[in-house]
């Protein structure tokens, strides 16, 4: 036994060793072509032999400390203004230097299918790839993964700098937003793209906020019910795969085009409540940040979760706030019309995203008239990525633009008619495609029907000859909507729902 003992105690001499004489070494973000925030202090941090000292230098100036008894350590640097390219240089028992880090804006997109959405699928990529070579643009790609608890670091390529070869891979909405923004802005603009399709809110919020919220529980319920049912799913999915081989193969005998492999979550832990923050947030947090943007809901529209998604959203937002110790603005994009063919609930998940807007420091692009009917993954991500765009100009740049088209604020009641007043009205109301349509009012029994619509001045009064005493109204409230309302700046009315009005 006292031989066994001194085997394994040997074995363990080389690890001990490693971690004696471990050098300074830096998380995955920190690489050559990075960008670090402008205008707050340059925290840089990573991991050394304990008790080592630590030495950082970046535009002249020094910080030093010593690594922990676990090896942590960590410095902040001084801010400073947009510029570049710089080095900045890591000193330990080791020498890190990274050349040509930049310092601009840095913002962090992420959500699911709709941010994943690569700039080679959309709409005219093979030009916007052969015109994309903007040196004062870096990207950084966080590569899937998911965690039972935070980590510490996560797994990606090297920062790039945006050219054909680096874009095309890349978020669409993510490029086309930090283009527009270094075009208008003149700083370097780093984006960081941490998304993965076909995933809920819940796995990118932390378990703490969720946990501390009990009208959140229904979040755990789901997930309870996804785990009694894994094997199911998986015996589901096995039959659905082996029918669609067959189809594949029938198509291939036929000289037809083969069907697409039929959709399915990538792996089911992705749906994990805080799996995806843990492994894919967490490790971004002590990275000092301009701010936000946000496309997803999809995996939250269906019945069982669409109740619970304002609630959750507002969490979600305050929670990554919590975490970066910052009221960053948080930009996000209502999901555009699709004909959905099932039991979703998008008009009832564009209304709860409208809702988020009530936390302050936020905006939301609208793409109700942008989608595609047939197609959850529309190509057109140019026009998301520029109103995101000019959601950042206006919210976290404070121009005095106008960035959101009409949004309801309160009805009045008029005899017969009801009278709608909107804010972000810009230089006036205006209609596309003739009549205005998409508008419904509906009675005390809250039987909706399609409504007369006419704008008056910022307003539009609504009547009908079905509804005498109307009291509520909506508008584009179905999955694939009529939509007519925009303001003169060219930006289309959100879908919402009335309350009863005063």
């Amino acid at each position: 036994m006292i031989a066994s003992s001194l085997r394994r105690a040997a074995g363990l001499l080389p690890l001990f060793a490693s971690l004696l004489c471990a050098e300074a070494k830096l998380p995955a973000l920190f690489t050559d072509h990075m960008v670090v925030q402008r205008n707050r202090p340059v925290h840089v941090w990573g991991t050394a032999t304990p008790g080592e000292e630590v030495a950082a230098t970046f535009r002249g100036t020094t910080a030093s400390g010593r690594a922990n008894s676990l090896g942590q350590w960590s410095l902040l640097l001084p801010p400073g203004e947009a510029g570049g390219p710089l080095d900045l240089t890591v000193k330990a028992s080791n020498t890190i230097t990274l050349r040509d880090v930049l310092v601009g804006d840095v913002w962090v997109a992420s959500g699911q299918s709709n941010m994943e959405f690569a700039t080679r699928d959309a709409v005219d990529a093979a030009k916007e790839i052969s015109a994309a070579n903007y040196p004062n643009i870096r990207l950084f790609r966080v590569e899937n993964n998911v965690a039972t608890h935070p980590l510490d670091d996560v797994t990606a390529a090297p920062w790039a700098s945006v050219t054909p070869q680096s874009v095309a891979g890349f978020s669409a909405v993510a490029y086309f937003f930090g283009r527009h923004l270094n075009e208008k802005q003149r700083v370097p603009i780093g984006l960081i793209e941490s998304n993965w399709g076909g995933t809920p809110a819940e796995a990118w919020t932390s378990l703490r906020a969720l946990s501390s919220d009990a009208s959140l529980m229904p979040v755990f319920s789901e997930w309870a019910k996804m785990n009694d049912d894994a094997i199911g799913t998986r015996l589901r999915r096995d039959q659905q795969l082996a029918e669609w081989q067959k189809s594949v193969d029938q198509a291939k005998a036929d000289g037809r085009t083969a069907p697409g492999r039929p959709w399915a979550p990538n792996e089911r832990d992705c749906w994990s409540p805080a799996g995806l923050y843990n492994a894919m947030i967490a490790p971004l947090t002590p990275f000092p940040i301009r701010g936000a943007i946000w496309y997803q809901g999809e995996s939250n529209a269906g019945i069982e979760r669409v109740s619970t998604y304002s609630r959750l959203f507002q969490t979600m937002i305050q929670d990554w706030r919590r975490a970066w110790g910052e009221d960053f603005p948080f930009l996000f994009v209502q999901l555009a019309n699709y004909t959905t063919g099932s039991t979703s609930r998008w008009p009832e998940l564009r209304d709860a995203q409208r809702q988020t807007l009530a936390l302050r420091n936020t905006a939301m692009a609208t793409a109700i008239d942008i989608g595609d009917p047939k197609d959850i993954h529309p190509k057109n991500k140019q026009d998301v990525g520029l109103r995101l765009g000019l959601a950042a100009r206006a919210v976290a740049y404070g121009e005095p633009i106008e960035y959101s088209g009409p949004m309801y604020r309160q009805t009045v009641a008029e005899g017969p008619s009801l009278r709608l007043f909107f804010d972000h009205t810009g230089t006036g109301l205006t209609v596309r495609g003739g009549a205005l349509k998409g508008f419904e009012i509906a009675g005390a029994d809250r039987k909706y029907v399609a409504a007369d619509a006419r704008i008056d001045g910022s307003t539009v009064v609504l009547t009908s000859p079905a509804v005498a005493n109307p009291i509520s109204a909506r508008y584009a409230w179905k999955d694939n909507p009529e939509t007519s309302l925009y303001n003169k700046e060219g930006l289309p009315a959100t879908p919402f729902q009335t309350e009863q009005p005063r």
